[in-house]
């Protein structure tokens, strides 16, 4: 490529909030640095001519799971005016959580999922905590965690869900996030470029709607063979693999004390750039070399 490439670092509009990605200046500064044109802009913002950058890069569109329809034809415009990454066949496989289903299909280990459209009826476990969540949904919202005897409110959660257009998940909940924490193994490039690892998310009694701490209790992890061998297997299950530039697999304990897949982020996953500083240097190789 001539010249000086113009990137647009993607991320959403906080409005009159403070903007929760912390990275995002990091990682613009970086860019620009490394001698290219680098922007923070809207994905949602009118006024932006996509077709004037070289990469479109997606890092926190952060509110995109309340507006999938509209995000994903976004996204399809965007990746007919320039390039986007990941690429836009893998940000529409990944918005929606029925993937989990594929990868287990594809013996890939993942958290045993059932799915429930509006208007399909609903069958909830009959013993043992389980979890409510949309399948389109970020950042635990919409998210629950309930024992069997509390039926009756996670079918008013679901019902809720249901008149604003969500299809539900409803998944085990793994006793080892308690223990062990959920850990999130970060990839660009095709490599590893590091890992973390969080507390449980979701507390009993915590109300679906309630806002939640998405990443408690934070720290730096180093991943098992068995965690890099499950997440390798996940990735290599998904369709246009060979075009991602990042991607994070989430990884639990499962009940026979093996990993297994609790989320594959390949959209706007968190990089966690401040407990990994090292790391920056890699992601912006790998961002310029996608350019050129």
């Amino acid at each position: 490529m001539a010249g000086t490439p113009r990137i647009a670092v993607v991320t959403y509009d906080p409005r009159a909030e403070q903007h929760k990605d912390r990275d995002l200046p990091v990682l613009v500064d970086a860019l620009r640095e490394a001698g290219a044109d680098a922007v923070a802009v809207a994905w949602d913002d009118p006024g932006v001519d996509w077709a004037g950058f070289d990469l479109a890069l997606l890092r926190s569109t952060w509110d995109y799971s309340w507006r999938a329809g509209e995000f994903t034809a976004w996204a399809e415009r965007c990746a007919n005016a320039t390039r986007l990454a990941n690429p836009v066949g893998v940000v529409r496989w990944n918005a929606d959580k029925r993937y989990l289903g594929q990868l287990a299909e594809a013996g890939v280990p993942a958290v045993p999922t059932r799915y429930f459209a509006p208007g399909d009826p609903v069958a909830l476990p009959a013993d043992g905590e389980y979890v409510v969540k949309p399948a389109s949904g970020a950042g635990a919202r919409y998210a629950a965690r309930y024992p069997a005897g509390e039926r009756d409110a996670a079918v008013r959660q679901i019902e809720r869900m249901h008149r604003e257009g969500f299809t539900v998940m409803v998944q085990p909940y793994l006793s080892g996030i308690d223990t062990h924490g959920e850990r999130a193994l970060q990839f660009f490039g095709g490599r590893l470029l590091h890992a973390s690892v969080k507390g449980a998310v979701l507390a009993p009694g915590t109300p679906y709607d309630a806002d939640k701490v998405a990443h408690p209790d934070l720290r730096r992890w180093e991943p098992t063979a068995a965690e890099l061998a499950v997440a390798e297997r996940a990735l290599a299950a998904v369709p246009g693999e060979a075009e991602l530039l990042y991607a994070r697999v989430d990884l639990v304990t499962g009940p026979d004390g093996e990993p297994c897949v609790m989320e594959l982020e390949l959209i706007e996953p968190n990089l966690f750039l401040g407990l990994h500083p090292d790391s920056l240097p890699r992601v912006v190789r790998a961002v310029l070399a996608v350019v050129g």
